[in-house]
């Protein structure tokens, strides 16, 4: 039977017991310089994170105290893996607004702000997300625009409409990780409402930055595309 990982200081030896000085230079590739860094294929850090589901989050926030990339991604996937289980706990949503400050990435918040967050907003009230918007950090507003991911994957039709309200603030952001998150978010609610999509690029296409624009109509018959681009 698998071990189950059940403090920080467990899951914290498990991570470096997989460090890999290989999987250093491309690691050091993606992520900022002064990204403190185990070392370790991505694979590994997400078994540790998912044998550790049954952490108390008082452990959880002790891992996202640590200088690490892995240790506080492994933090975030542990949120995520719980939300699964319990979509909707207010706890879960409540330390990744309060430990926001140890999200250093933007995969960090892709792979838990849509269930952790969006599960837990979908149906209302949707104020965080447009608090979240206009903060002033980026990963802040990134996480605005994918928590709603969860909206594009299970939401309803007011819950997607929040999300391109969010969407319609973020849309002309300065930073690009920001408006990839937008883009990701039109591609997945534009593949359950066309005609919101279309709405929306109507009104804010022209405003978009590229890439933004070609990852939001990526899923569209390829004649529209071409003509949203040219």
């Amino acid at each position: 039977m698998r071990e189950r990982l059940l403090t920080a200081d467990a899951v914290q030896a498990r991570l470096v017991s997989h460090a890999d000085a290989e999987q250093l230079p491309a690691m050091r590739k993606r992520l900022a310089p002064d990204e403190a860094v185990i070392g370790m294929r991505m694979r590994d850090l997400f078994d540790t994170a998912k044998a550790a589901t049954g952490m108390p989050l008082t452990e959880v926030e002790r891992l996202m105290d640590h200088a690490e990339y892995e240790s506080r991604m492994a933090a975030f996937c542990v949120l995520d893996f719980k939300a699964r289980a319990a979509l909707g706990d207010p706890e879960l949503h409540d330390l990744y607004l309060r430990r926001h400050d140890a999200i250093s990435t933007w995969d960090m918040v892709d792979r838990a702000a849509p269930r952790v967050v969006g599960g837990h907003v979908a149906g209302g009230p949707y104020d965080v997300l447009h608090e979240l918007a206009v903060a002033e950090h980026p990963l802040r507003r990134r996480t605005a625009a994918t928590a709603p991911l969860y909206f594009a994957m299970a939401g309803t039709d007011a819950d997607r409409a929040v999300g391109f309200e969010v969407c319609a603030v973020l849309h002309a952001d300065p930073e690009p990780v920001v408006t990839n998150a937008v883009g990701i978010y039109l591609k997945h609610a534009g593949s359950r409402d066309r005609g919101a999509l279309e709405a929306f690029l109507a009104t804010n296409a022209a405003a978009m930055p590229r890439p933004a624009l070609r990852l939001a109509i990526e899923k569209l018959p390829p004649d529209l595309r071409r003509s949203w681009l040219g």
